[in-house]
């Protein structure tokens, strides 16, 4: 697996993505585009939620992960 693309599953590695990027790759996996190679990991950690909350694909054991971390620490961050 590519080192860019190792799923996150906690906060703080949450906490170093892009946010940017993150909201152009959800918006590309909730209509079910594709995710080239040369996408950085924030775009693709966006991408791959986009996708699940488009009905693409189920949740993986990653995203269920960050999904508790997230709903435990209740943390939520406002993207600019």
């Amino acid at each position: 697996m590519n080192n860019q693309r190792v799923p996150v599953t906690t906060i703080e590695d949450l906490d170093t993505l892009m946010g940017e990027e993150i909201v152009e790759g959800y918006m590309d996996g909730l209509e079910d585009l594709p995710c080239g190679d040369n996408r950085s990991r924030s775009y693709w950690h966006g991408w791959r939620n986009g996708r699940m909350d488009g009905g693409h694909v189920t949740a993986d054991a990653a995203q269920q992960l960050l999904a508790f971390e997230v709903q435990r620490a209740r943390w939520l961050k406002v993207l600019n």
